[in-house]
């Protein structure tokens, strides 16, 4: 073992695993499964949470990792006893008193009075291990293998008892010399002489210093200073301690009596009570006072046994950890280390890659503290989201269209043929031909050798030219009473509404949309806002109310051709009297069902294509909207919930212009979406 003094320098650690060529961790699983579970009503803390306790598809969550520690410390508890040394010195008694007997047979030269004294004493011994052992401690043994044994008891006790503050003393002290014991006993005086200095608040840093060049073999943790030393010291003894307290009071009185014959004297158990009662000074806050039961057969020696309680400890500290259920609980608290020790490098590995996936959401821009401290999704993560969102109903439309491997660029319209110089904004495609030749002129013109290398520029650049597109005003009203979130329709709702945000905010900015939530009343609300309220369990589809905002958005878009999405699951039970209150009435009352007939005819002669998307079974709900639909000249589609997105996005392409929905989806993702549907660029 190298001395403490001489490793200072430099202090390495065994690789701890994992692919060290990995990539950085990819936080766009995350980031799905925290945008569904944050339109499901959670907070964005609690849906990082959950998501660092599920794990991902290939990835070992917080929930997994605390299983496997409950089922290690279960296995240790049902796999041991506390039995180990007591049943070890009965096994090395029983064994050197049959040896005894043997000998006392067969000695011929033995005076006859003297064998019968000696086979008396070994046939009356006490039932009890230790006053056995007591017994015996002046018995002259005659057979030379009998001795032998029954001084391995001695040597057996004072190397467990070392071993239950100081880890692997038992080995390393097996064989020792008298030298070696003296070395122990001089280490122990030496140490509880430095912890009174310590408790005292006289010793130095050369006091430390000093001790551990001395005694720097008996300390393999290699601690840097008096603090490490005691931290090491005090959980050991503080382990050992608890196994006492997991003890019968027989087992424990069996081994105080038998502690007396370690080593063959009393000066070692002198000096542990006091380095045990040093440490519980200076180290009162380690848990000196509770218990376990052990109900298995495995015997346990008092160092082993004391190493398992340090592992139920380490296992009690890394199940708190990683259930992080307590305030400001992060990964960071985790301690790889111990989770290494205890359930294996992978396990420690697991544990690094969702802390490491825990920063890379904090700190890439997807959450952010508001003003509040709550942690809120960012609009970067906004973005993302709606792009991954928009992605599953591009595949779905483009399935049901079997058209999924085209890929065209340009979001304005049709191709007319021609180009023109590209200008900021633009988003029609390069015309690439018309562009490197541009850039070959230039150089040329410029004096430049075109063989050389041409290199472009911003005047070189030239688009093609795509057909107008008419600008359209969108409502998109959604239903949020209390059936949408009791049916399970609230989070399709939500994913529905940042599609369609994503889609016309990224590839149709010149659309103005509009987002109302419409439940017992109506409200615009900003998609932030939408995709974070929480289930609404008041009573009410106030579907007057949301009409009347929708118009109020068209009038403010007179040039812009108007289109009304709307996504219920009920026929209107609420309207706005004159004075702004909020009627309800179930079933729907007529006034309240001729207030939303109204302003739908208000939407029809502002011309607005108008589409029903129908939620639900209730025959009365398909009669109430087919009527309405028909009086607009409107459609009405009932689609799947895992359809929604896809329906109300084609819905929304087909209004805007002649073209078929499917060719202005491949028109609008064309720069997004490759052959297989992947976004591709930012």
């Amino acid at each position: 073992m190298a001395r403490p003094g001489h490793s200072r320098a430099s202090r390495f650690k065994r690789y701890d695993g994992g692919d060290p060529l990995a990539p950085p961790v990819d936080i766009a699983e995350a980031l799905d499964a925290i945008g569904e579970d944050v339109m499901a009503g959670y907070s964005p803390e609690r849906a990082m949470r959950e998501f660092l306790r599920r794990g991902g598809k290939d990835q070992q969550g917080l929930d997994d990792l605390a299983r496997r520690v409950a089922e290690r410390r279960k296995d240790l508890l049902q796999r041991h006893n506390l039995d180990g040394t007591l049943q070890e010195v009965k096994e090395l008694l029983d064994h050197a008193v049959l040896e005894e007997r043997k000998q006392l047979a067969r000695d011929a030269m033995m005076d006859d009075a003297d064998r019968a004294f000696a086979e008396m004493r070994l046939e009356n011994l006490p039932d009890s291990t230790s006053a056995a052992v007591s017994e015996l401690a002046d018995y002259d043994w005659q057979s030379r293998e009998a001795r032998e044994d029954y001084e391995k008891i001695k040597d057996l006790l004072g190397r467990e008892l070392l071993d239950q503050r100081f880890a692997g003393m038992k080995q390393a002290l097996e064989n020792a010399t008298d030298e070696d014991r003296a070395a122990v006993n001089e280490m122990l005086q030496d140490l509880n002489s430095l912890l009174a200095k310590h408790r005292e608040g006289s010793d130095t840093d050369d006091d430390f210093r000093q001790f551990m060049d001395k005694h720097g073999d008996f300390f393999p943790e290699n601690p840097q200073d008096i603090d490490e030393l005691l931290d090491a010291l005090a959980q050991r003894a503080a382990a050992a301690q608890r196994m006492r307290n997991s003890m019968t009071q027989e087992q424990r009185d069996e081994l105080d009596a038998l502690a007396a014959q370690a080593f063959g004297s009393p000066e070692l158990m002198q000096s542990l009570s006091q380095l045990d009662a040093n440490l519980q000074d200076l180290r009162p806050d380690e848990d000196w006072g509770s218990s376990e039961r052990f109900d298995g057969q495995q015997g346990l020696g008092l160092g082993d046994g004391t190493g398992v309680l340090q592992d139920l400890a380490d296992l009690d500290a890394l199940s708190d950890q990683l259930s992080q259920s307590y305030g400001g609980a992060r990964m960071d608290d985790v301690d790889l280390d111990k989770l290494a020790r205890q359930l294996g490098d992978q396990a420690a590995v697991d544990a690094r890659t969702l802390k490491e996936l825990e920063k890379a959401l904090r700190d890439s821009g997807t959450l952010r503290r508001d003003s509040t401290g709550q942690l809120k999704l960012t609009p970067k993560a906004m973005r993302q989201l709606g792009k991954a969102l928009l992605k599953d109903v591009a595949d779905k439309m483009s399935g049901r269209q079997g058209q999924r491997d085209l890929r065209q660029s340009g979001a304005a319209g049709e191709r007319s043929g021609a180009t023109r110089e590209w200008a900021f904004g633009d988003t029609e495609p390069w015309d690439v031909t018309r562009t490197i030749t541009n850039a070959v002129v230039r150089t040329a013109s410029e004096g430049g050798d075109a063989s050389a290398g041409v290199r472009l520029d911003l005047r070189d650049v030239e688009v093609t030219e795509t057909e107008a597109r008419t600008q359209a005003c969108v409502a998109l009203l959604v239903d949020t009473s209390f059936s949408m979130a009791m049916d399970g329709r609230w989070v399709p709702m939500k994913r529905t509404a940042l599609a369609l945000h994503t889609l016309i905010k990224s590839r149709f900015r010149g659309d103005a949309l509009q987002l109302i939530a419409f439940g017992r009343h109506a409200q615009v609300m900003d998609i932030e806002e939408l995709t974070a309220l929480d289930a609404m369990w008041d009573k009410g589809t106030n579907l007057h109310h949301a009409l009347l905002l929708a118009n109020r958005h068209f009038r403010k878009h007179p040039n812009a051709q108007p289109v009304l999405l709307i996504v219920t699951d009920g026929e209107p039970t609420s309207h706005l009297e004159a004075d702004g209150e909020v009627y309800f009435s179930y079933p729907p009352h007529p006034l309240t069902v001729a207030y939303a007939v109204r302003e739908l005819d208000n939407a029809g002669r502002f011309g607005a294509h108008t589409t029903f998307f129908r939620l639900g079974d209730d025959p009365g709900l398909a009669r109430f909207i087919d009527s309405m639909a028909k009086r607009v000249d409107g459609n009405v589609v009932a689609p799947e919930l895992d359809d929604l997105g896809a329906a109300v996005v084609g819905s929304y392409l087909g209004s805007r212009g002649s073209s078929s929905p499917m060719s202005q989806v491949r028109s609008a993702y064309g720069d997004w979406f490759g052959g297989r549907g992947f976004w591709v660029g930012d």
